[in-house]
């Protein structure tokens, strides 16, 4: 199989070739996941955490998925839940509240390698991260991700309104903050 396999060849490959499919879905799907989950958890450290830990749920529960969600929606599921599992668990051990939280990877971008870029992106990302963590993860789906509100409806399990009302909700706020500028 080359790269241009689609996620339907891989599901095929999956069932007659468990390690080359899944092999396949580690390729395809590392980087982007990688910088979904970095957006969501900001620190190298805990998005690679999260990436691993991402793939080991996916190789572990292959059997119980059902080939009917897409692999791209299923994986993102699986991937936000881990984002936000380090999240939760950061501000329960050690971090006061998650606007300490917020506040300390606020401060991380601005001497991190990773986020170098313009003062407009900077600003951006601190916008996002003043965001509550559902506004966040919904408005990093769209806005980054470019993913579709039915998409995101089954890698959330919410639906399409709520989370059209949370990107909604997420852009007046971070509008609202880049206006302070």
């Amino acid at each position: 199989m080359t790269a241009d396999q689609t996620d339907s060849d891989i599901v095929t490959l999956l069932k007659t070739d468990r390690e080359r499919g899944f092999r396949l879905i580690v390729e395809r799907y590392s980087r982007r996941l990688y910088w979904h989950v970095r957006r969501l958890v900001i620190l190298h450290e805990d998005a690679d955490d999260a990436l691993q830990n991402t793939f080991m749920n996916a190789w572990k529960n292959l059997d119980r998925f059902r080939f009917e969600s897409s692999l791209y929606t299923w994986l993102y599921s699986i991937a936000t839940n881990e984002a936000l599992a380090i999240l939760n668990r950061k501000a329960r051990n050690g971090m006061a509240s998650l606007d300490d939280l917020n506040s300390f990877f606020s401060s991380s971008i601005e001497g991190s390698t990773w986020f170098d870029g313009d003062e407009a992106g900077r600003k951006l990302q601190n916008a996002i991260l003043k965001l509550p963590e559902k506004q966040r993860v919904v408005f990093n789906l769209r806005y980054y991700e470019d993913m579709s509100y039915e998409e995101m409806s089954k890698v959330l399990n919410t639906s399409v309104g709520a989370l059209k009302a949370s990107y909604h909700h997420a852009v007046k706020k971070i509008e609202e903050y880049l206006q302070t500028f």
